[in-house]
């Protein structure tokens, strides 16, 4: 074999270990997405969907929510709360800009917060300002927010995508042209199809690693293994196909992971109309129900069964599966009691997201199994959902998973879509979110827990996992998900 020459040798070393130095990381993702937003302001619609693409990424608040669910400083870097749990003073970043150069001072905080909670304000969580009073804004570095009563959980709330900054010439466009102050700025949306964001030089904090970042929504499960599998998508942090999950955690070229989530899936009933009105009616189809088996069918195993509207994750969670737990004979003497002997008829509209349609089906012969027979109408979700469901409150049941983070709440609000008054509940939950003491609070939830697990305004079924999977290499999404979110700001390839 012929030797090559000393210097010959050397120079095809410099040129293996120049191109080696070259070889550098891949700075884009495209990160695949069940659902598509129907906007990108997540001010100003409830739809998770927004925020897993736009918090983070492009909005920032006064705070934020981890990975393990504490808040941390944001745009506010610190701030004192006074003894009486009326004032908090919050001290604000240097020098943040806005995508478009405008400048983020107390005044455009002070813009965001009157926004939220104004007279005309269309945001999803506008009762989480309720108790504010009036904004201050001493100099363009501290804001100061005095409330009306204590509200323990406001430092929580400032940190939901509801809460986000945003800067005044540019709100009322954010639906199709976001402008925050995060790491990435938009790029483009081809609805239907993808939306891509783009690295900001202008951010104040620590620069992303990523230099562009596509969603793609792909609705379809066996189109999301396909685009998977063919390298199309680099990851989807939350896989819509359990029974494809195992293929996945077989494959060497991904990981997976099996996480948290406050995805509650409950099927509500209408509260307001027979028989859903009637309790015992409400216990009954409870009872019919056998969680254990439902999840095995609608999600093959992965899930946690749920006694009340409360996630193991959530501080305070209780175990409350047994309080109605699977008992048809019971459930037809209950039927029985409330004059439907024979059962009847209802409908329940389901949006067409796979664990939807799965429990709806499942729901349908365990009920039928008690004499109640239940027309499946399938519902386009969001958009005829949220005007039929959640607004109009047209519907005998219906079935949906429930995203947002501690929103037991959500049964004190007036009017909403379950129908469910109770001054009792409400009176509960008023005094949690007032005290300023946490042992305090954690008591009044685990009440609220117990009411609802015995008045069952909605069917409490399961807590969905974050059935996450990507490609080998990529590093820095969130294993569990506190709030949903797919915050890029960590995420980067190994070398």
């Amino acid at each position: 074999m012929q030797r090559l020459a000393p210097f010959v040798l050397a120079a095809a070393l410099a040129v293996g270990l120049s191109a080696t130095a070259l070889a550098a990381p891949r700075d884009d993702v495209t990160i695949g997405m069940t659902i598509e937003p129907t906007g990108m302001d997540p001010t100003a619609a409830a739809p998770v969907a927004i925020g897993q693409v736009v918090w983070q990424n492009l909005f920032q608040g006064l705070t934020r929510i981890d990975e393990k669910g504490a808040v941390e400083p944001q745009l506010a870097k610190s701030w004192e709360i006074s003894a009486d749990g009326l004032q908090y003073t919050f001290h604000l970043q240097d020098n943040v800009q806005f995508h478009n150069g405008a400048a983020f001072n107390a005044q455009t905080a002070k813009f965001s917060l009157d926004r939220a909670r104004g007279d005309q304000s269309t945001n999803p969580q506008k009762q989480f300002f309720a108790a504010i009073e009036a904004v201050e804004t001493p100099d363009d570095n501290t804001l100061l927010v005095r409330l009306s009563e204590p509200a323990g959980n406001l430092l929580y709330w400032l940190a939901w995508p509801a809460s986000v900054m945003v800067e005044p010439g540019s709100a009322d466009a954010n639906r199709t042209n976001p402008i925050g102050t995060g790491p990435f700025s938009f790029g483009e949306w081809r609805q239907g199809d993808r939306a891509t964001l783009e690295r900001f030089d202008g951010y104040w904090g620590t620069h992303p690693a990523l230099a562009k970042a596509t969603f793609r929504f792909i609705n379809d499960p066996q189109a999301q293994l396909a685009a998977l599998k063919s390298g199309q998508v680099d990851a989807f942090p939350e896989f819509a196909a359990p029974e494809l999950f195992y293929e996945l955690e077989t494959d060497p070229n991904f990981e997976t992971s099996v996480g948290n989530t406050e995805l509650k899936v409950v099927a509500g009933m209408n509260n307001r109309n027979p028989p859903f009105n009637d309790v015992r009616v409400r216990q009954a189809l409870m009872l019919a129900v056998n969680r254990g088996e439902l999840i095995t069918g609608a999600w093959s195993g992965y899930g946690q069964a749920i006694g009340s509207h409360y996630t193991p994750n959530d501080p305070g969670y209780i175990s409350l599966e047994d309080v109605l737990s699977h008992d048809q004979e019971k459930a037809r003497a209950l039927l029985a009691e409330a004059g439907y002997p024979e059962g009847f008829n209802a409908t329940i509209k389901t949006p067409q997201m796979a664990y939807a349609r799965r429990s709806a089906e499942i729901l349908q012969a365990f009920l039928a199994d008690v004499g109640v027979q239940l027309t499946i109408v399938p519902t386009e979700f969001p958009a005829v959902w949220v005007s039929e469901v959640l607004q109009g409150h047209d519907f005998d049941m219906t079935i949906v998973a429930h995203a947002e983070p501690m929103d037991i709440g959500i049964y004190a609000r007036p009017d909403y879509y379950f129908g469910y008054e109770n001054a009792d509940f409400a009176g509960i939950i008023n005094k949690a979110e007032t005290t300023t003491d946490e042992a305090t609070r954690l008591e009044l939830y685990g009440q609220a827990q117990r009411k609802l697990a015995n008045d069952v305004p909605a069917l409490y079924l399961f807590v969905m996992p974050k059935l996450g999977v990507w490609k080998n290499g990529l590093q820095g999404l969130w294993d569990n998900e506190p709030i949903p979110s797919n915050d890029l700001t960590a995420v980067q390839w190994s070398d």
